[in-house]
């Protein structure tokens, strides 16, 4: 037997075993783990959008302020040469 066939074996083997048994409120539990989830996610993504609105805020606030595009005055005069 090739190993593909040693699989099949297998799976055959489970599928014709008795099911095991599945408690009443199994698809109830699950529809509110699943909602609980999908909420925990939306509001991560809000918090995110939000951080990521203040973080943009807060860069054109600094900008707007620093002028960081402008070259700063020179501290010292050029040397002087050939007068």
């Amino acid at each position: 037997m090739s190993r593909y066939e040693d699989k099949e074996a297998a799976v055959r083997r489970l599928l014709e075993t008795p099911h095991p048994p599945v408690p009443r409120d199994l698809a109830l539990r699950a529809a509110e783990r699943g909602a609980r989830q999908r909420e925990r996610a939306r509001r991560v993504r809000r918090v995110l959008w939000t951080l990521g609105a203040l973080a943009v805020l807060a860069f054109v606030v600094w900008a707007s302020t620093a002028h960081p595009w402008e070259v700063p005055p020179a501290e010292t005069t050029p040397p002087l040469e050939a007068w």
